[in-house]
Formats: structure tokens, sequence, C-alpha cells
């Protein structure tokens, strides 16, 4: 039976800057705050039977919400996390994503390929399909994670994919055995 997985890419957050709140500590600003509380409605008519995490605490925000509008707990789990790019906060990222996106094989020094964040997504969205069979779960996540979600549905994803992937974004993932089977959700 297949698990419906809504994936929900984190409102907008403050921006990494050196100095600032490491990736774990870094919150959603007041804005993202107010968007967060705006989905409550969309994913609660979702009747999702779990809520899951990153421990990132701007995802957790995203989602935490509609998990007490629905009277659950929000579980963290650390599979479910961000890329870890080995990028620190710098002005040029982008040049650094679109050379990973070119290159998914390429890890920079203490960082995780973008091949090792696909197999790792479908390790961890796998484990919690098994779990959650035939239930719909609700899954605060980043940008970098879902993307590599929707490119493993058959997506043809890439970095302008995902620097174009608004804040907050919800893809809609149904997960059968080891593999996505479709997906939707916006720009796809």
């Amino acid at each position: 039976m297949a698990t419906e997985l809504v994936l929900v890419r984190h409102a907008t957050s403050v921006a990494p800057t050196p100095g600032g709140p490491d990736e774990l500590a870094r919150p959603l600003r007041d804005s993202g705050l107010v968007q967060a509380r705006d989905l409550v409605e969309q994913l609660r008519a979702l009747r999702p039977t779990a809520v899951l995490s990153s421990p990132y605490l701007r995802a957790v925000q995203t989602v935490q919400p509609t998990a007490d509008a629905l009277g659950a707990t929000v579980e963290t789990r650390w599979d479910l996390r961000e890329w870890d790019s080995g990028i620190p906060p710098t002005p040029d990222y982008a040049r650094h994503y679109a050379h990973s996106w070119d290159h998914p094989d390429f890890a920079r020094p203490g960082g995780e390929s973008l091949a090792a964040l696909s197999d790792r997504v479908r390790r961890a969205l796998t484990a919690v399909a098994e779990e959650h069979d035939g239930g719909v779960v609700l899954i605060g996540t980043h940008g970098t994670f879902a993307a590599r979600t929707l490119l493993a549905a058959g997506h043809p994803v890439g970095w302008t994919f995902l620097k174009d992937m608004p804040m907050p974004a919800v893809h809609r993932v149904r997960w059968g055995g080891d593999h996505p089977i479709e997906a939707s959700g916006p720009g796809l």
C-alpha cells in the first residue's frame, strides 16, 4: 500500500550569515511564522496521520501550527535534515549550488554530495513510508531535500527549479516500497 508523504519546504527563514544562528537554530522570519499559520487549513484538510520534521528549527516551526491544530506532536528525525553542502554562509552560494547540481557526486570537505543526499532521502522516506503504511505523513523539510525527492520521482528538477521553489512549498509524494510512485506540487 502506498503512503502519502506531504513534504513542506519551510517558510521564509532568517538568511544564513557568518556568525549567525547555525543550521539547527536558524528560525523563521516573522513573515515565515505567518506563512506557517496560513498553511494550517490546507495541511489539515489532507488529514495527516503523523507529523515529522527535520530537526532544523525553521522546518519544525513551519509544521508546528498544523501539528498543534491536529493535537499532534512533531517528531524530529535527523535523516530528514537539509543537504549538508559543506558551503559556509557566502553571498555567492548560488555558484556553488549550481556546480553541485551539475556534478552530483562532488562533495566538499566535510560536506555531503547530492548523490549521497539522494541516497539518504530514499532511505529516510522509505522508512517513514513503511512505518506509516497507507497513511498521510506531513514532513517539515527543506528545498534541496524536497527537490532530490522530486528528482527521484522522475521530475526533471535541477538547480533552477530549486532556486525558484517558493517558501513555503507543499509537494505531495505517493511512496511505495523503496521509491516514489508519483509527485505533485508547485513547478511540476
